[in-house]
């Protein structure tokens, strides 16, 4: 009976936690390049002075789900989708570097090109600065060309280049931010085989039928788990019972 316990009360704590995280999956279905998150659990001995005979649950490990998003087609030209694997590099306040793949690009009121969020998105040489009065355009290798509308003929300029990076994704770890970094807090090398589209956004890759079938599911295990506290008390008090009539 009290293995029964143990069994019961870490697995329903950890299903919580893990309806948790299939809530923050379906609140973010809709947010632009958002990685789902994906969870494990495994058994573990309780180590007592007595024999190892009880087990409890554990969360081995909260990975994410790097699968590509849809590409939704927006024809802003600050907007861009990696293409594949990949990330845009940004600078945190720190300057520190973190990684995203929400595209949604700005332009602070000092022609600094920003995430959505404000922060600086870095290029070859640092944050990338845009002078006023240009047309600008994104290629697929995250070149940013500005066209001069104010002479004529309008001249074509590059302005700079989005460092675009590949790291392998077992280094990346996200952030309470929602934003990925290197697990070592090293910086990425650009990678040059990265690309991205330009007017366009890439969706969530979280499936919203997947994420509600799985919040079913996860409901009807826990209530499985509180019927076997349930029967491990109804069990106890029945010992109980027979023991007071010996």
């Amino acid at each position: 009976m009290d293995r029964l316990i143990y069994t019961a009360m870490t697995g329903a704590k950890h299903i919580m936690e893990q309806q948790a995280n299939v809530s923050h999956n379906l609140a973010n279905a809709t947010t632009t390049g958002f990685r789902a998150q994906l969870d494990s659990f495994r058994a573990v001995p309780v180590i007592s002075e007595g024999l190892p005979t009880r087990a409890f649950v554990v969360d081995s490990t909260v990975g994410t789900d790097f699968a590509p998003g849809a590409l939704q087609q927006t024809g802003r030209a600050l907007d861009v989708a990696v293409q594949g694997k990949g990330w845009i590099a940004v600078q945190m306040p720190d300057g520190s570097e973190a990684y995203t793949r929400h595209g949604n690009l700005q332009l602070s009121e000092n022609g600094i090109l920003q995430t959505h969020s404000g922060l600086p998105v870095l290029g070859d040489g640092g944050p990338i600065s845009l002078p006023p009065d240009l047309t600008v355009s994104i290629a697929k290798d995250g070149t940013i060309s500005g066209t001069d509308s104010v002479t004529v003929p309008a001249a074509v300029n590059v302005i700079g280049r989005l460092k675009l990076v590949n790291p392998p994704e077992e280094t990346l770890v996200r952030g309470d931010d929602g934003l990925f970094r290197t697990n070592d807090g090293a910086p990425a090398e650009a990678d040059a085989t990265v690309t991205v589209a330009g007017g366009a956004l890439e969706a969530s890759n979280v499936n919203v039928v997947d994420a509600l079938v799985s919040m079913i599911s996860l409901s009807r295990q826990f209530e499985m788990q509180m019927n076997l506290l349930k029967n491990a008390e109804t069990n106890a008090t029945k010992a109980s019972q027979l023991l007071a009539l010996t």
